[in-house]
């Protein structure tokens, strides 16, 4: 397909409505998008397929809101880029603006996330598609500049993209040696390509990207051609191209400036009076590459649906976000007559589901297992499956065709120890659709994964962390490994539920609660074995916080959290017969979700005119909302056995007995602080 004049006045409208969004807003990068027009017209234009009438089909997203924004998604103006309540914010949101897959403001993510959704491609066309019946075969492109490049988790993701072989996932590297700094001989100096191929990438170059529109276009083909590996073309381009400024640091973060802008629109052969003008010309050659994509959606829609009924129904459920019937009915149900076992072993049971567990639920020896269940739950583990434990008895390994280690199909993952890397994975498993995608690791190590975590929970993505090993209950492994202000951290991220369950009823609860929550979820689990404890239940789980234990007239009430709670009960039963001390226990898995009740619920939790404890293994911060004195751990831990290490903290029943005689003793002479019923 040969290159018209038509197609430079489509670049050359990216590059001026990129400088005049980022002049109005006062505020962003017009440098990347003035470089990077001509790879991303060629791509949209020869590549892509979007319905722009139905934003989730198909891919919409731009690196800058300017880029064909305007002209293609029918987007709100870029004039109200960066400005309060508008659809285009400073950095693309998935949750803000149709047509955006993923959120990628901060450098790096962008990448890891695509290599997720080329993993869903993968594994979905495996399941889905058939003979004739391609539903799944898109590629997944991406635009990265010299910063992703340098930063670990693009690297984490890209090495493990290498190994599993991902065809059809193709990188745009704009290398235009420049970064905030300046040059980028500063601090980078590396050979990309070098490094890329050793990632087992099929790697190629443009050297003219500012103008060599067939070379741009020649190499996206090759790319398509190698279906076995990632692709990564490095495009030599020009910062800033058409600005007096091009090619410098200055043009990376800074507008243009008035006189700057009307020079740059001169050279672009546009109205330097005209302010985010899209020519007749450039507006109706997008209107056509609408409808052509609006054609290939009904197409796309219709072929499946007559062929295979039940598969077609089965994929419509998973988009819609729509759990299989009955799939609750099989959570195991314990009660305080089962062993004591620890909760990340629990966690193994709810994705085993074995039968002896629930024998009320009995059909044959061993229970349809949740992971069969729910089809679409697919994840795994930051190379620590066997501490985890959550690779399921029927699951198969996703890894690249041919390989003995497993299929595309697969539906377990193994990240290896790439916990930023597999956090980011997950999110864009999850912004793909079809999946409910999980990654694991120890609790402590999430805030590796943090940088990915916080997206999850800015994106709405409904995405599961399996966080094992979550205090000083691991014991030996020591301050390095025990989580202490992590809950607290986790707790404070908007939209993240943190789920900390005390025994087998709460850990089913805590998948109930993740699998039907449209959000993340972090599951944070024990080592060490707890008991299963009466009154429990996977419906008191679902209210957050719940009254396990209750006596006439409480003169205290303990809330405790995870292991704790079961610490709480023997802690109560200590206080009655020693101290003759009435105290009430109160489990608090979820305190986001215990927000969520009615102020007449939080009441009957915690009466007023009665001093609340708080006993939890992490740090205190947060529970003076709830408590009038928080028991927990404000230094780090010990490396010890871990009864030891409880005792050395004063986690112990006779040390919290103490502290809670002290606290009754002080309130019998002083006012009480009504907690929930304050009125701010």
């Amino acid at each position: 397909m040969t290159f018209e004049d038509l197609d430079w006045r489509c670049i050359n409208t990216i590059r001026t409505l990129s400088a005049d969004t980022v002049q109005k807003a006062n505020s962003g990068h017009p440098g990347a998008p003035m470089g990077c027009a001509p790879m991303a017209h060629v791509l949209f234009s020869r590549f892509m397929n979007f319905s722009p009438g139905n934003p989730h089909w198909g891919p919409i997203c731009v690196i800058e809101w300017s880029w064909l924004c305007a002209a293609v998604c029918d987007a709100p103006s870029s004039g109200a880029f960066r400005q309060l309540d508008s659809k285009t914010p400073g950095h693309p949101e998935v949750h803000m603006t149709d047509g955006i897959e993923v959120t990628t403001g901060p450098l790096g993510q962008g990448i890891a996330q695509a290599v997720g959704l080329a993993i869903a491609e993968a594994h979905l066309a495996e399941r889905f598609n058939k003979d004739g019946f391609e539903l799944f075969d898109n590629y997944t492109f991406v635009v990265l500049g010299d910063g992703c490049m340098q930063e670990g988790v693009a690297s984490e993701a890209c090495s493990l993209a290498g190994h599993l072989g991902l065809g059809k996932l193709i990188l745009l590297y704009d290398d235009n040696n420049i970064q905030i700094d300046g040059s980028t001989d500063l601090a980078f100096t590396e050979d990309v390509m070098k490094r890329y191929e050793s990632y087992g990438f099929h790697v190629l170059s443009v050297e003219n990207g500012d103008s060599d529109l067939e070379s741009l276009e020649r190499a996206i083909e090759e790319a398509k051609r190698v279906k076995d590996k990632p692709s990564m073309i490095k495009v030599r381009t020009t910062i800033g191209f058409g600005s007096k400024l091009q090619g410098t640091e200055k043009v990376h973060g800074n507008p243009l400036g008035k006189e700057g802008l009307a020079e740059a629109k001169k050279k672009l052969g546009f109205d330097e009076n005209e302010f985010f003008h899209v020519p007749k010309d450039v507006q109706s050659y997008f209107e056509t590459l609408k409808r052509k994509g609006a054609e290939k959606e009904g197409k796309w829609n219709e072929i499946y649906a007559k062929e295979y009924p039940e598969l077609a129904k089965e994929l419509k459920r998973r988009f819609e976000g729509k759990l299989p019937e009955g799939w609750k009915d099989l959570l195991p149900v314990y009660s305080p007559e089962d062993a004591a076992v620890a909760t990340r072993k629990l966690s193994e049971i709810v994705l085993n589901k074995i039968a002896d567990k629930v024998p009320e639920l009995l059909s044959e020896i061993v229970l349809n297992k949740i992971a069969d269940k729910v089809p679409e739950l697919v994840g795994g583990s930051a190379d620590l499956t066997h501490s985890n434990l959550t690779k399921w008895k029927t699951s198969v390994d996703f890894q690249k065709k041919g390989s003995k280690n497993g299929n595309p199909e697969g539906r377990y993952f193994r990240f290896g120890v790439r916990e930023h890397a597999m956090a980011a994975i997950v999110n864009g498993l999850a912004a793909y659709g079809g999946l409910i995608p999980f990654g694991a690791t120890f609790l402590n190590f999430i805030t590796y994964a943090w940088g990915a975590v916080r997206l999850s929970a800015l994106s709405h993505l409904k995405t599961i962390y399996i966080m094992t090993h979550d205090s000083i209950g691991l014991g030996e492994d020591g301050p390095t490994h025990q989580p202490i202000e992590t809950v607290a951290a986790l707790r404070a991220l908007p939209n993240m539920l943190t789920i900390r369950p005390a025994d087998g009823n709460e850990t089913s609860g805590a998948y109930a609660i993740a699998l039907e929550y449209n959000g993340p979820s972090t599951l944070c689990l024990t080592r060490q074995n707890v008991p299963h404890l009466k009154n429990s239940s996977i419906e008191n789980t679902m209210k957050g916080g719940y009254i396990l234990n209750d006596v006439e007239n409480p003169q205290v009430i303990l809330v405790g959290t995870g292991s704790e709670v079961s610490l709480c009960v023997e802690t109560a039963e200590y206080l009655k017969d020693k101290l003759n001390i009435k105290a009430r226990v109160v489990s608090m898995p979820c305190v986001e979700l215990f927000e969520k009740q009615s102020n007449e619920y939080k009441k009957k939790v915690f009466s007023a005119q009665v001093p609340v404890v708080s006993v939890e293994a992490m740090s205190t911060l947060g529970w003076h909302k709830y408590s009038h004195f928080p028991i927990g751990i404000d230094t780090f831990g010990a490396s010890a056995p871990y009864q030891q290490v409880y005792k050395k903290v004063g986690l112990s029943v006779e040390a919290i007995s103490e502290k809670v005689s002290k606290v009754v003793s002080f309130y019998k002479n002083n006012p009480i602080e009504d907690l929930i019923s304050r009125p701010f």
